[in-house]
């Protein structure tokens, strides 16, 4: 029998802070090289994406400074929390990548991590960061938003 498959994946870590200090240019989904004992604290939710990134080094996109919390039954076979893991991608994707982030103050973001079909997939995102006006801005416009939203509730209820 075939397993039911839901219309959206289960966010298993997101990292909110992310669209708040950078503007998203572009979105990518790659899989993550994990242990055994990686993949059980993922599936457990003990991930933190706060202050990763993700970098292009020879040919190959890595993905820095995630914290996977250590499995409690893992013992011996747990790695690293901190240590650096390698994103898959295509080629192709890797190099157009590569060629955005040259000289032109963008980087590449973990946006937010979840399971597809059974695997660990983390959604970078291709960023450039925001100056603090820009973040007024955004908190502005937001705020007007949602006085709209409540008026047009309001208005609607009558």
């Amino acid at each position: 029998m075939a397993k039911k498959t839901t219309k959206t994946d289960p966010v298993l870590a997101q990292n909110k802070k992310a669209r708040h200090d950078y503007t998203i240019v572009d979105t990518v989904e790659a899989g993550i090289v994990l242990t055994g004992t990686e993949i059980k604290s993922v599936r457990a939710s003990r991930i933190q994406l706060k202050d990763g990134y993700a970098q292009i080094k020879d040919g190959q996109a890595w993905l820095v400074n995630v914290h996977i919390a250590p499995f409690e039954q893992g013992n011996i076979w747990n790695q690293d929390p901190e240590r650096t893991r390698k994103l898959l991608l295509k080629k192709r994707e890797i190099n157009r990548l590569a060629n955005e982030l040259k000289g032109t103050g963008m980087t590449l973001i973990p946006l937010k991590v979840y399971i597809k079909r059974g695997f660990a997939k983390v959604l970078i995102g291709l960023a450039k960061g925001k100056h603090d006006y820009d973040k007024r801005e955004t908190i502005k416009r937001r705020d007007q938003e949602r006085d709209v939203k409540r008026q047009m509730k309001n208005f609607n209820a009558r």
